[in-house]
Parts: structure tokens; sequence; C-alpha cells
């Protein structure tokens, strides 16, 4: 289904196959993150637990780190999936990751359908809010 120029088939297909790579030996819930970024390229993420819980990193900020180590820009479309399918919301961090380097612009697929993050994450602080 393509929406918005957004081809969230084959967006949500890359989320649900790059989870398969993903390290979760603690949850077992293996994550996967998949966006278009303004450019036409899709740059995926999964999520790398750590023995330590709270130093894992989400599917979403790896993400975050391909975006920028494959030539920068900005989201322009996100779906995150478990690695058999099931969609999957970005936690409170990493819907502010996504707004970050996406903006109140960008396209998240949500349980509601496709949403921009201005209502995924209403009222957000961005680099707009610093002096």
């Amino acid at each position: 289904m393509t929406e918005n120029g957004t081809d969230w088939d084959a967006l949500r297909a890359a989320a649900v196959e790059v989870a398969g790579s993903a390290y979760a030996p603690y949850s077992h819930l293996f994550v996967g993150a998949a966006a278009q970024c303004d450019d036409g390229r899709i740059v995926t993420g999964c999520n790398v637990e750590n023995a330590s819980y709270g130093l894992g990193m989400c599917a979403e900020c790896t993400m975050a780190g391909q975006l920028r180590l494959t030539g920068g820009g900005r989201f322009v479309a996100v779906a995150c999936r478990s690695s058999t399918g099931d969609l999957l919301m970005p936690c409170g961090r990493c819907r502010q990751v996504l707004y970050e380097f996406g903006g109140p612009d960008c396209l998240v697929d949500t349980p509601r359908g496709v949403l921009p993050m201005s209502e995924v994450l209403p009222d957000a602080f961005g680099p707009d809010d610093l002096p």
C-alpha cells in the first residue's frame, strides 16, 4: 500500500526482516525499525540488549545511527515491527529520537493508522526549544 508517497508494505517488511538481526537474549522481543529518508533511501535498525538492562538500545536508536552513518538527512516515514510482524509502538525515548531526526511531519505507523509525529508526540520538545 502506497500512502503519502511511502510504500508502507515494503517499509513494514523491512522492519520485520531486520528484527531477525536483533540481539534480545533477555526479553526475547526481537524488534526492527525501518524508515524512509527524505532522499528516498531506507535505513533500518534493530534492538540490542545488554545484561545491564538500562543500557540496551532500541531499534529506533540504532536506526538513527544508521541514518547518520549513511549520509544523514531526515526520516519521513517509520515502521516498527516484531520479528513475527506485530506492530510495535516506539517507547517514549524513541519517540523523542524520531522527533529529533524526523520532526513533527515524520509519519509513524501506529495502531490508529499512519500519524504524524505531532500526534504521536504532542507538544514535543525539540531543537527549536533550545537557546
